[in-house]
C-alpha cells in the first residue's frame, strides 16, 4: 500500500506525520516503519512518527520513537498532529487524547508572524509509578537521586510522560548523555525510563532547556520537556506563576504558562511547522519512500523567527 506522510516539527522538534484517519495503517508494522522512516542516513530522517488517529468520533495522536517504542505523550508532536486535526474539527479550540489522556488544544496566538501556532494544555502529576527513586512521596522537588548523580538535585514532573529536572549553571551535553544512559541501568529507580533534562535560567521567566530522551536520546526539542522544566522552575521558585515562561532550547522557542487554580497544569504554546512531503510505499512490512516536495515559506518563516530570537 501507498500513504502520504508529511515532515513537520515543533520547535525544532522533527517528525514524519500520517493521517491514520485517511490511511488505515492496520496492515502496518508501525515499529518498523518507524525505524526506517526516522533513519537520518537512509530515510527521511525524524525525531518520530506521529499519527492522527480517530476514536469514537474524537481526534488522537500516537507517537513513536526512532527505536520503535511507543510514547504516552509528546508535545511539540501533538501540537502538529493538531493542525492537522483542526482540519477535520473546523473549529479553534478541542480536545485530543494521546496515551489515555485528553489534552486541551488551542489555535493560539501567533507566536510569530504568520506562523501556525498551537496551545496544549498538559496536567501535571508530582507522584507516578515511573519515580521509582520516589516511593510513598507526594512530591519529589529538589531532592538527590544519589545513584544518578551526587551533586544535582532533581525535580520530578509528569505531565503524560515522565520527567526528572535540574537545575546547572551551564549545560554540559556530554554530562546529559552520561545521564540518559545511566538511567537504562538503574532498572529500580527508573523502571519505564524516564526524560532527563538539565535547565539553564537565562533571566527572569526566561530558561533554556537540553533533554535526553528515552529512545531518542538527546534531540533538540522536546515538548514535555520543556513544560515539566518551566513547571518544575515554578516549584522551586525559579520562574512565576500565571507568568509566560520564554523557554529556548537548540531547537528554538516555546511559551509555558504554568497554573495553580484547579490543579497544577501547565499550558505549552509553540509553532507547528510543515518542512516537505511524500509517499511511502509499503509491500510486506519492507518500506520506500518518494519524497515529492519542500514547504518552503514555512521552512524560511521559522528561519526568520530563530534569527528574531537569536538576534
Amino acid at each position: 500500500m501507498n500513504f502520504d506522510y508529511i515532515k513537520c516539527h515543533g520547535s525544532g522538534n522533527e517528525f514524519v506525520m500520517v493521517d491514520a484517519v485517511k490511511h488505515n495503517l492496520d496492515a502496518i508494522d508501525l515499529v518498523a516503519f518507524a525505524r526506517f522512516i526516522c533513519d537520518r542516513e537512509n530515510s527521511v530522517g525524524a525525531d518520530g512518527v506521529l499519527l492522527l488517529v480517530e476514536r469514537n468520533g474524537m481526534y488522537g495522536m500516537r507517537m513513536f520513537n526512532p527505536d520503535g517504542s511507543e510514547a504516552e505523550m509528546c508535545g511539540n508532536g501533538i501540537r502538529c498532529v493538531a493542525r492537522l486535526a483542526e482540519g477535520y474539527t473546523g473549529v479553534g479550540k478541542f480536545d485530543m487524547f494521546s496515551g489515555g489522556n485528553s489534552y486541551a488544544i488551542t489555535h493560539a496566538e501567533d507566536i510569530y508572524p504568520a506562523m501556525p501556532t498551537y496551545g496544549v494544555d498538559l496536567k501535571v502529576r508530582l507522584t507516578s509509578d515511573d519515580f521509582g527513586f520516589a516511593k510513598g512521596a507526594e512530591r519529589f522537588v529538589s531532592q538527590r537521586i544519589e545513584r544518578l548523580d551526587d551533586n544535582l538535585l532533581w525535580t520530578a514532573i509528569n505531565v503524560g510522560n515522565p520527567h526528572i529536572v535540574a537545575e546547572v549553571s551551564e549545560i554540559d551535553y556530554d554530562h546529559l548523555t552520561r545521564l540518559g544512559e545511566r538511567v537504562l541501568e538503574l532498572r529500580e529507580e527508573f523502571p519505564k525510563g524516564i526524560n532527563v533534562s538539565l535547565v539553564k535560567v537565562l533571566g527572569k521567566n526566561r530558561i533554556f532547556v537540553a533533554t535526553y530522551e528515552r529512545g531518542a536520546g538527546i534531540t533538540a526539542s522536546c515538548g514535555t520537556a520543556m513544560t515539566s522544566s518551566a513547571t518544575a522552575m515554578a516549584l522551586n521558585g525559579r520562574c512565576d506563576y500565571e507568568a509566560v515562561v520564554e523557554v529556548e532550547n537548540r531547537g528554538g522557542a516555546v511559551r509555558c504558562v504554568c497554573h495553580e487554580e484547579g490543579g497544577l497544569h501547565t499550558q505549552l504554546i509553540g509553532n507547528a511547522s510543515y518542512i516537505s512531503y511524500g509517499e511511502v510505499v509499503a509491500e510486506e512490512n519492507t518500506f520506500n519512500y518518494v519524497a515529492l516536495g519542500v514547504f518552503e515559506s514555512e521552512i524560511a518563516l521559522y528561519n526568520d523567527f530563530l534569527r528574531s530570537r537569536r538576534g
